[in-house]
C-alpha cells in the first residue's frame, strides 16, 4: 500500500514466460481496486472528508469552548452527544458504500483464469496474473487483462470477441494474431515461446495500440486488431491463447475509469459559505455584547461587588467582557444547532426510501426496482440541466425489427387506422417451417404477394438473403441461428428467411438457400465490401441455370443516382415512401440488382483482381472498380428497420426537454448510427432549423467548423426574429433552407423575440442541434477550444458526440461542470460509461445486458430510461422543494429562539443569563421542533406527482435555484430576527405592568420565561402549519402532539414531584402552572402570535393574488376540478402510461431526412474475410429476440424553442396573449398543459376554448392527446365572454381521476376575476361559480 509508484513509463518491455524478468519493471500486477477506504485509512480518511463540511468543524470549535467552565453556560454533552451521532451515521452510510465497492473488486479478483505455468494450464484467481503470462480463454469467457492474441482454435488465427463493456457496442468484432504466432495452438510450443514485446506505455486509447514483436532474431508490427482489452467477452471461439501486456490499473479499461469522487450538492456548499456567515453573524453578535459588558461593569457593576463579586479568575471589566463573549458564542450557537445535520440526513434517508418504493419505477420484466444507493444527493436531482446519456442499452435496446417496405412501387408493413380493429401478427409456421417465430409482422398482403409468386417480390427477399455477410449455424434440422455482423443486418436475413427465402449456410465461394421450401446453391464470385464512404455492399452471384446477377443494398442517397434512366417512375414513388419511412423515424436502404453477362463478369473480374494485388493505392483501386460495375442497376424497392428504442424515450426525451433539460448523447458508435437514433428518440427531429456536423481532422479546421455553426445560429436567429408572426419562412428540414411549410402543421404562434440579450449565445431563437466526432472531439476538449465548443455546443437544443472514449465522455462532463456551473447528470449502462457517471454530479446507472459495472458507480439505478421522467421531475423536484422549505423553516425558528437572548442581554447587565429554563433550552430542536418540521421535509408536496409530469416547466425553479439561495436565506433570518423582537418585546411591555388576580406582580423572570417560551412554540408551530403543503396524518401528530408534548414536559419538569427529587436541578417549580393559570399570559401570548403570524398571512395572500407562480395557479385548478368535477367524468387514458403499443400511429416529423440502415454498427472488411475462407469454422449465436414493434409516435414540434425565463405578469382583464402553443394545426399537443409547458415559470395557464378534435384524430392508445388550442384570437375572444358570463370554461376531454394529468386548463387572468365575482356573488346569493361541462 505504501509501496514507492515506479516512476512513469516510456515504453513497455514485456518477456513471454518469464516473470523474473517482468518483476523487476514493477509492472502493476492484475488485482483491481475501485474502493475508497480500507481497515487502516477509514478511519482518518473518512474524518477528514466529514470535517471539510464547515458545519462539522463549527461544532468541534464549540465542544472545544463549552469544556472551559469558566465560559461555559451549557453541559459539553449537549454537543458531544450529537456531533459524534452525526460522524456515527455518516461514517456507517460510507462504510457501507464502499463495502459494496470491495465486494465487487473481490468478485472480479477472484474470477478464475488458466495460466500457463512451467508447460501446464493451472487455475488462477485474476489478481494473481502477471505482465508476460500467457492465458488460455475459452468461449464466452471474459478477458482478465490485456492481451497479445498469440493463436485460436479457429483457422488463421482468428477470433471473435464482444466489446460492449468498452465501447457500448454489441455487434462482433474480429481480431488475429500474428501469422507468426497462430501456429502456436499446443501447450509445450506455447511453454517453450519466449518472444519479446516492445510497445507503448500504458494509456486510455482504446482504438490504438502501437508494438512490436522480437522473436527469432525476426520483429512483427503489433496493432489494435492482435489486442484483446479487459472487459471484452470472447464470442464463437472455442479457445485461443494472449499474452498478457497490461495488467490490473494499467489495463485501458480501467485508465479509461474515472476515480471515486467525494460528491456534495450545492445546497450542501452553500450551506457551508451560510454556516461562515452564520459564525460571523454570531462573532459580531458576542462582540456587541461583550462590549455591553464591559460598558455595564465599569458604569453599574462596580456598585454591587460589595455583595456580588467576580468570580476568581475575573480582576478587571475587561478580562469580564473577554469571558463574556466567549459565553455568548455558546449562548447564541444555537442559530446552527448540529440537529439541523441530523435532521438533513433522515429527510434524505426518507428521500432515498420513497424512490426505492416507488411502484411506478419498478420494472415487471426484468424484476428490478429503482434503487437510490447515495443518500446524499437528492435535492440536486431537482436542479438538473444536463443529461448526459449514453446510446446502446439505455437509449435503444440494440434490436432491430422488419417493419416496412416498399416493392416495386406498392408499400407494405404497418399501415392500419389506429382506430380500427388492430391487425393481427402472421403466423408463417404453415407456410414455412424454417420461420423465425419470434419475428413479427403484421401486413398480410406482402405474403400474399409471395405465396402467388409475385416476380418483384421474390427477387426482392433473394437479393436479402444473399447481399450480407452473415454468419449461420444449423445445430439440428431447420434451428437455425444467425450470427450478424451488425443488428440491422440479421433483421433483413431474417425477413427474408420467414418470408420463404432462408440463407441456410455458406462457404468462401458459395452461399445455400432455401427458396420457396426449395434448396437452391449460388456461387459467390465476388463480395464488394461495404464501407462508410460507398455506403452500400454488393454481392456478385452465378444461380445454378448459369445467370450472372449483382444484388446491391445501401443507403438511397447513393443507390439512387447509380439506376439505370428507365427506373425514374419507380425512383419516383419509392423515394416517396422512403420519405415516409423517414418521417417514422425508421432506418431505410434501397435494394436494386443488375444482370450481368459472361463477358462483362470476365472483364470487370480481371480488374478486380489486379487491384486487390496492387502494391499502393489498393484501396482507390478497389473503390473504382466497384464504382465501375455498380451502375445501370434495376430498382428493386426499400427496406425499412426500426431499431427498437427502450419504452417511452422519445416522450421522456420530450419531457425533459420542456423542463429546459438539455441531453446530450455521448456513444462510441459511429456518426450514422448515433443520427439514426437521435431522429428515432427525437431529439433530432425534421423541422430542426439546422444540424451542425462537425468533423473536423485538426483544430484549424475543427475551430473554423464551430465557429461558422455559430454565425450560422446567429444570423438565422435574427432572420427568425425580424419576422412577423404566422410568416414562415425559417429554415425548415435537416438543415434544408427552402422556407417550405408544411400543409399539415396549420398555422404556427411564433414567440415574441425576447429582449436584447446580454450575451447573444444564450439567447439563440430556433432549434439547432450539434453532432460531432470523436478526433474532432479530441481537439475541441483542449485547452484553448473549450471555450468555443461549449458556446456553440450549449447553444443547440440537443449534441451528440459520436465515436467517443470513455475518458472522453468524462472529459465533456467535466468541461460542463466547468465552464456553465450546471448540474449534470450522467446516465449509462456499461463499464465504458463509469468514468461519466463519476465524473457527474449525479450519475445513474441502468441496470441492462451490459454488466452491472454502470450499476456498481451511479448514485442512483433503474432499469428504463423511461423512469429519468419520474426521478427528476417527481423525485427530484419534491426532494429539492422539501429540502428548501425545511432549511428555510429551520434557520427561521432558530433565529426566532436564539435572538431572545441577544435581547435579553440589554436587561439581564449582558452576564450571559439565558432567558429560558435550560431544560427548554436542550429540548427546543431536539423534540419540541424536531418532528414537524422532519414531516414537513419528508412528505410535502406543492402539487401531485401527475401535475409534476404534465407540467414540466415546474421543474425550473430548481434549475434557477430559486427556493433556497443566499436571498431566501436573508429573507428567513430576518422573518427569524422580526420574530424574536415580538416574542421578547411584547411580553416585556405587557407582564412589566401586569399582576395576578391576587394582586401579586408578573414581572419576574420565570413567568416571563415561561410567556416567551410558550408564545415561540406556539408561532413556530403556526408558521410551520401555513408552510405545510400537503397534510398528512403524520403532519398532524407531530404538529399538534408536539405542542401537547411541549406543555406536558413543560409540566412535568416544573412540578413539586421532580423539584422534591433533584432540588438543585429543577429551578423553575411551580412557574408553568402559575403562569399559565393567569388570562393576561393568553392574552400576552396570543397578541404575540398574531403580530407574528399576521404579516406573514398578508404577504402570501398578496403575493399569490398579485404574481402567482405556475404551481400555484396548478393547485388551484386542481382544487376545482375536485370540487367541480362530475364522477363519470374519466378521459380516454393517463398520460404517459401503456406506451408502446403495437399499432399506435406514428406522428412523423415533417420534412425527409433518410437514414441508412447501414449505419449500424457495421465494419468494413467482411466480405474479404468470408471470401478469404478464414472464417468458415466460425460458428453463429442466436440472434436477439424481436419483442414487440415499439411505437415512436410523438409529436416533434413539442420540442420548439422555449423562451428563458421571461416574467410576463397577466394583465388584470385576464385577456393575456395565449403562451406560445407547442403544436400546430390539427395534431394534437402532448398534453393539454401544452400551452403552459413551453411558457416561463410564471407564465399563465391559458384557458382552452377550442372545440373538440374530430374522432378521426383522437387516438384510442394509452397516451392521452386532447384537442388542440384555438388561435389567439378565438381563445381572447372567448375567454372575454366567459368572464362576461361568470362561468370557467373546461376543454372537451376531461382528466381520469382527480390528479391525473390530461384535463383541463384555465386562464390566470379568468381564474382571478372568477374568484372576485363568486366573492361578489357568495355574499348575496351564496351560489358557487359554476362550470360549464
Amino acid at each position: 500500500m505504501f509501496r514507492k509508484r515506479p516512476p512513469p513509463e516510456e515504453e513497455r518491455k514485456v518477456r513471454a514466460n518469464d516473470r523474473e524478468y517482468n518483476e523487476k519493471f514493477q509492472y502493476a500486477s492484475n488485482c483491481i481496486m475501485t474502493s475508497k477506504y480500507n481497515i487502516v485509512t477509514f478511519l482518518p480518511v473518512n474524518l477528514f472528508e466529514q470535517f471539510q463540511e464547515v458545519a462539522n468543524t463549527y461544532f468541534l470549535f464549540l465542544l472545544i469552548l463549552q469544556l472551559i467552565p469558566q465560559i461555559s453556560s451549557l453541559s459539553w454533552f449537549t454537543t458531544i452527544v450529537p456531533l459524534a451521532l452525526v460522524l456515527s451515521i455518516t461514517a456507517v452510510k460510507d462504510a457501507t458504500d464502499d463495502y459494496f465497492r470491495h465486494k465487487s473488486d473481490s468478485q472480479v479478483n477472484n474470477r478464475q483464469s488458466q495460466v500457463l505455468i512451467r508447460g501446464s494450464l493451472q487455475n488462477e484467481k485474476w489478481m494473481n496474473v502477471r505482465v508476460g503470462d500467457i492465458i488460455k480463454l475459452e468461449n464466452n469467457q471474459f478477458v482478465a487483462a490485456d492481451l497479445l492474441l498469440l493463436s485460436s482454435s479457429e483457422p488463421h488465427g482468428l477470433c471473435y470477441i464482444e466489446t460492449a463493456e468498452l465501447d457500448g457496442e454489441s455487434n462482433m468484432k474480429v481480431r488475429q494474431s500474428v501469422s507468426v504466432t497462430s501456429e502456436l495452438g499446443d501447450q509445450n510450443n506455447l511453454a517453450s515461446f519466449d518472444g519479446e514485446v516492445v510497445c507503448e506505455p500504458p494509456n486510455n486509447k482504446l482504438d490504438r495500440f502501437c508494438g512490436t514483436l522480437y522473436w527469432r532474431d525476426k520483429k512483427y508490427t503489433l496493432s489494435n486488431q492482435n489486442m484483446l482489452l479487459r472487459g471484452c467477452v470472447l464470442r464463437n471461439t472455442e479457445a485461443c491463447y494472449g499474452l498478457v501486456i497490461f495488467a490490473g490499473p494499467d489495463t485501458k479499461l480501467m485508465q479509461n475509469s474515472g476515480r471515486t469522487k467525494f460528491k456534495r450538492t450545492s445546497i450542501d456548499r452553500l450551506m457551508n459559505t451560510l454556516v461562515l456567515w452564520i459564525f460571523g453573524f454570531l462573532v459580531c453578535m458576542g462582540v456587541i455584547l461583550a462590549v455591553g459588558n464591559a460598558v455595564w461593569e465599569r458604569e453599574v457593576g462596580f456598585l454591587f461587588q460589595s455583595y456580588l463579586p467576580w468570580d476568581p479568575p475575573v480582576d478587571n471589566f475587561l478580562f469580564s467582557a473577554f469571558l463574556s463573549f466567549w459565553s455568548y458564542v455558546i449562548i447564541l450557537n444555537t442559530v446552527v444547532p448540529i440537529s439541523l445535520y441530523v435532521s438533513v440526513e433522515v429527510i434524505r434517508l426518507g428521500h432515498s426510501y420513497f424512490i426505492n418504493w416507488d411502484r411506478q419505477m419498478f420494472c415487471s420484466q426484468c424484476n428490478t426496482p429503482a434503487e437510490a444507493r447515495t443518500t446524499t444527493l437528492n435535492e440536486e436531482l431537482g436542479q438538473v440541466e444536463y443529461i448526459f446519456s449514453d446510446k446502446t442499452g439505455t437509449l435503444t435496446q440494440n434490436i432491430m425489427s422488419f417493419n416496412k417496405c416498399s416493392i416495386n412501387g406498392q408499400t407494405y408493413g404497418e399501415g392500419s387506422d389506429p382506430l380500427g380493429p388492430q391487425p393481427k401478427r402472421l403466423d408463417f409456421t404453415p407456410f414455412n417451417p424454417l420461420a423465425d417465430p419470434d419475428f413479427c409482422f403484421y401486413d398480410d398482403t406482402l405474403l400474399e404477394a409471395v405465396k402467388v409468386g409475385d416476380t418483384h417480390t421474390h427477387k426482392f427477399f433473394r437479393l436479402l438473403s444473399l447481399c450480407h455477410t452473415v454468419m449461420s449455424e444449423e445445430k439440428s434440422e431447420g434451428e437455425l441461428l444467425y450470427k450478424a455482423q451488425s443488428p440491422d443486418e440479421g433483421a433483413l436475413v431474417t425477413a427474408a428467411r420467414n418470408f420463404g427465402f432462408v440463407f441456410r449456410s455458406r462457404t468462401p465461394g458459395t452461399i445455400t438457400t432455401t427458396e420457396m421450401g426449395r434448396s437452391v446453391t449460388y456461387t459467390l464470385l465476388a463480395i464488394l465490401d461495404f464501407n462508410n464512404i460507398r455506403k452500400r455492399m454488393s454481392v456478385i452471384v452465378r444461380n445454378s441455370e448459369g445467370r450472372i446477377c449483382l444484388y446491391c443494398k445501401g443507403a438511397d442517397t447513393v443507390l439512387l443516382e447509380r439506376l439505370h434512366p428507365c427506373n425514374q417512375e419507380l425512383m419516383n414513388i419509392t423515394s416517396d415512401h422512403l420519405n415516409e419511412y423517414a418521417a417514422d423515424g425508421l432506418r431505410t436502404l434501397a435494394l436494386a440488382y443488375r444482370d450481368l453477362s459472361e463477358d462483362e463478369w470476365e472483364a470487370w473480374s480481371e480488374r478486380h483482381r489486379s487491384a486487390a494485388k496492387a502494391a499502393s493505392c489498393r484501396e482507390d483501386r478497389l473503390a473504382a472498380a466497384y464504382e465501375q460495375i455498380e451502375q445501370d442497376m434495376v430498382l428493386l424497392g426499400a427496406t425499412a428497420i426500426e431499431d427498437k428504442l427502450q419504452e417511452g424515450v422519445p416522450e421522456t426525451i420530450a419531457v425533459l426537454s420542456l423542463a429546459n433539460i438539455k441531453i446530450w448523447v455521448l456513444t462510441g458508435d459511429k456518426q450514422e448510427t448515433a443520427v439514426n437514433i437521435g431522429y428515432s428518440c427525437k431529439m433530432l427531429t425534421d423541422d430542426m432549423t439546422e444540424v451542425f456536423i462537425i468533423s473536423g481532422h485538426t483544430v484549424q479546421s475543427v475551430r473554423q467548423e464551430l465557429r461558422r455553426a455559430r454565425d450560422r445560429m446567429i444570423e438565422m436567429s435574427r432572420t427568425r426574429d425580424g419576422k412577423e408572426e404566422g410568416v414562415e419562412g425559417c429554415f425548415m428540414g435537416n438543415g434544408f433552407r427552402e422556407g417550405q411549410g408544411d400543409s399539415r402543421g396549420g398555422e404556427k404562434q411564433l414567440q415574441c423575440p425576447p429582449p436584447p440579450p446580454s450575451n447573444l449565445m444564450d439567447n439563440i431563437s430556433g432549434e439547432f442541434a450539434l453532432v460531432i466526432n470523436g478526433h474532432s472531439l479530441a481537439h475541441a476538449l483542449e485547452a484553448d477550444m473549450e471555450t468555443e465548443f461549449v458556446s456553440t455546443a450549449c447553444a443547440c437544443k440537443a449534441v451528440i458526440c459520436c465515436r467517443v472514449t470513455p475518458l472522453q465522455k468524462a472529459q465533456v462532463v467535466e468541461m460542463i461542470k466547468k465552464h456553465k456551473k450546471a448540474v449534470t447528470l450522467a446516465i449509462g449502462d456499461g463499464a465504458n460509461d463509469v468514468s461519466m457517471i463519476k465524473s457527474a454530479h449525479i450519475g445513474v446507472g441502468i441496470s441492462g445486458q451490459e454488466g452491472i459495472q454502470a450499476v456498481l458507480a451511479s448514485d442512483y439505478s433503474f432499469s428504463q430510461f423511461r423512469f429519468l421522467q419520474r426521478l427528476l421531475l417527481v423525485h427530484g423536484r419534491w426532494s429539492y422543494l422539501r429540502m428548501c422549505r425545511f432549511l428555510c423553516y429551520f434557520f427561521y425558528k432558530n433565529f426566532a429562539f436564539t435572538m431572545v437572548h441577544f435581547w435579553f442581554g440589554f436587561y439581564c447587565g449582558f452576564s450571559a443569563q439565558t432567558v429560558y429554563d435550560q431544560y427548554f433550552i436542550t429540548l427546543y430542536n431536539i423534540v419540541y421542533t424536531s418532528l414537524p418540521v422532519l414531516a414537513m421535509g419528508i412528505f410535502d408536496q406543492d402539487v401531485p406527482d401527475q401535475r409534476s409530469l404534465e407540467y414540466p416547466k415546474l421543474y425550473e425553479p430548481g434549475q434557477l435555484n430559486l427556493l433556497f439561495n443566499k436571498r431566501e436565506f436573508f429573507i428567513c433570518i430576518a422573518q427569524g430576527i422580526y420574530t424574536s423582537v415580538v416574542l421578547f418585546f411584547v411580553p416585556c411591555a405587557i407582564l412589566s405592568d401586569a399582576t395576578q388576580s391576587t394582586g401579586v406582580p408578573l414581572a419576574d423572570y420565570q413567568t416571563f420565561a415561561v410567556t416567551t417560551a410558550t408564545a415561540l412554540v406556539i408561532v413556530v408551530s403556526v408558521q410551520i402549519a401555513l408552510d405545510t403543503g400537503f397534510w398528512t396524518v403524520i403532519n398532524h401528530v407531530f404538529v399538534w402532539g408536539s405542542l401537547g408534548l411541549y406543555f406536558s414536559i413543560m409540566l412535568a419538569l416544573q412540578s413539586q414531584t421532580l423539584f422534591g427529587i433533584f432540588p438543585n436541578q429543577f429551578h423553575f417549580v411551580g412557574s408553568a402552572q402559575n403562569t399559565l393559570l393567569q388570562p393576561v399570559v393568553w392574552l400576552t401570548i396570543a397578541l404575540a402570535t398574531a403580530i407574528c403570524i399576521v404579516p406573514v398571512l398578508a404577504f402570501r395572500f398578496l403575493k399569490v393574488d398579485l404574481k402567482p407562480q405556475l404551481s400555484d395557479t396548478v393547485r388551484y385548478t386542481q382544487l376545482v376540478r375536485q370540487k367541480k368535477r362530475k364522477p363519470a367524468g374519466r378521459s380516454v387514458g393517463g398520460a404517459w402510461r401503456g406506451v408502446g403499443s403495437v399499432s399506435e400511429g406514428r406522428l412523423g416529423a415533417r420534412g425527409s431526412s433518410r437514414r441508412s440502415g447501414y449505419a449500424f454498427a457495421h465494419t468494413e472488411g467482411f466480405g474479404e474475410l468470408i471470401t478469404s475462407g478464414k472464417n468458415m469454422r466460425l460458428s453463429s449465436l442466436a440472434m436477439a429476440t424481436f419483442a414487440s414493434r415499439h411505437s415512436s409516435s410523438w409529436i416533434d414540434t413539442l420540442r420548439r424553442k422555449k423562451h428563458s425565463h421571461t416574467n410576463t405578469p397577466p394583465s388584470a382583464s385576464g385577456e393575456s396573449s395565449p403562451a406560445p402553443s407547442c403544436v400546430s394545426g390539427s395534431i394534437p399537443p402532448l398534453s393539454n398543459s401544452s400551452s403552459v409547458l413551453c411558457g416561463s415559470q410564471d407564465a399563465p395557464i391559458e384557458e382552452e376554448t377550442g372545440a373538440a378534435p374530430d374522432t378521426q384524430t383522437a387516438s384510442t392508445s394509452s397516451t392521452q392527446n386532447p384537442p388542440a388550442p384555438a388561435p389567439a384570437s378565438e381563445a381572447a375572444d372567448g375567454s372575454a365572454q366567459t368572464l362576461n358570463a361568470g362561468v370557467l370554461t373546461p376543454a372537451a376531454l376531461r382528466s381520469q381521476g382527480g390528479d391525473s394529468p390530461g384535463g383541463w386548463t384555465i386562464s390566470l387572468g379568468a381564474v382571478q376575476e372568477a374568484l372576485l365575482r363568486w366573492k361578489g356573488r357568495a355574499s348575496a346569493s351564496n351560489s358557487p361559480v359554476k362550470l360549464a361541462e
